[in-house]
């Protein structure tokens, strides 16, 4: 099987002397709005509007199994994957929580989970109005010892990452933020950072579920012999398959899938940014549409993030995952649009601008 990326549009570049002009039309000082200027301008060129909306927004959780969790890269074992996502559909995790305190949709598609689900959750339900099945295989293999997937596996869940988001996105969300779930994904995130930055192997590897120092010793040295197996030169597919898991590699996909239907993704922390150097590995056009939503606690997330070139909304040392610092973000992304949407300019609401870039100047001088 072959991947075949599709076209993403370019963003409204030539909306951008009309968003500026906008922006500082509005009822403020210029510029005095700070990040949240730069965020509606950003969301404007990616929806191509000078009042841009956000529309229905969506958290996806994707969740896969990771052999290596069996070799022991991981503090927690296999089970607590399937078991989480029990928990998201029940309603009981941290993202189920923000999910419901910010209106927010959530689905959880299975990319690659070691368990039937079938067994137990639809006892409760027919069919769950939150779970995808798309499940590629019962987890991969280890990457430790080989390929953690074939080229084909790779290849199929792209594909059907970026038929989910297309999906989402036809039923009215122009906003997907970016979770996940699988024991063992920072091993794998640590991996991929690695061979699409550069970084040194050490600097990427992290305590991931709360490794104590034994534990992350044995961690750094799978990780060493893992990337024994490879060429540095391997193309984009053969390193997420020799890396990835499931879940990210259906992740990217659907960061694709998004960029192509204009939608805004929010990108959650280490593991979702390590989906999305995959997804620019294959077309950097797709960060355009990217807002990292936070800078993970996890060691390496910060130098990821320079590799992509990006800045995080927040920092409020979160390392959870699930797409839960996205769901913290979003409040902030649509204050950002509503401001440049429904905020009065100088001259509808009377004001007099030259007394307001007067005080800005004053707040200046003082500052």
């Amino acid at each position: 099987m072959q991947w075949q990326s599709p076209p993403i549009p370019s963003v409204a570049l030539h909306l951008t002397n009309a968003l500026h002009a906008k922006l500082n039309s509005l009822t403020k000082p210029v510029g005095s709005l700070g990040q949240l200027e730069n965020l509606a301008f950003r969301i404007g060129m990616m929806q191509g509007v000078t009042s841009p909306v956000i529309t229905a927004p969506q958290v996806l959780i994707f969740a896969g199994d990771h052999g290596a969790a069996l070799d022991g890269v991981s503090a927690y074992p296999q089970d607590v994957t399937w078991q989480m996502v029990d928990n998201f559909l029940s309603g009981g995790a941290a993202i189920s929580v923000l999910s419901r305190a910010n209106n927010l949709g959530l689905i959880v598609v299975d990319a690659g989970v070691n368990h039937d689900f079938e067994a137990h959750i639809f006892q409760r339900h027919t069919t769950h109005p939150q779970f995808i099945n798309e499940k590629i295989a019962h987890g991969t293999k280890s990457f430790v010892h080989g390929a953690a997937m074939s080229r084909d596996e790779a290849c199929a869940a792209l594909a059907a990452g970026r038929k989910i988001a297309e999906r989402v996105c036809s039923e009215g969300t122009n906003l997907i933020a970016f979770g996940e779930m699988g024991i063992g994904n920072t091993a794998s995130a640590s991996l991929l950072m690695h061979h699409f930055t550069g970084v040194p192997l050490v600097d990427c590897i992290g305590r991931g579920t709360g490794l104590d120092d034994v534990g992350l010793a044995r961690k750094q040295a799978l990780l060493a012999r893992a990337v024994t197996h490879i060429k540095k030169d391997a193309d984009v597919i053969d390193a997420l398959a020799q890396y990835g898991g499931f879940e990210i590699a259906m992740m990217a996909g659907a960061m694709l899938g998004a960029a192509t239907q204009r939608a805004v993704i929010v990108v959650d922390g280490f593991i979702s940014s390590a989906a999305l150097l995959v997804a620019a590995a294959i077309d950097r056009d797709v960060k355009d549409y990217a807002i990292c939503a936070h800078l993970s606690d996890e060691r390496g997330h910060a130098l990821m993030l320079n590799a992509l070139e990006v800045k995080p909304l927040l920092s409020l040392q979160m390392r959870l995952g699930e797409g839960t610092g996205a769901a913290i973000a979003i409040p902030i992304i649509i204050a950002a649009t509503k401001l440049l949407s429904e905020m009065a300019t100088f001259e509808a609401a009377e004001v007099s601008q030259a007394i307001a870039l007067k005080e800005a100047s004053n707040l200046d001088a003082l500052n």
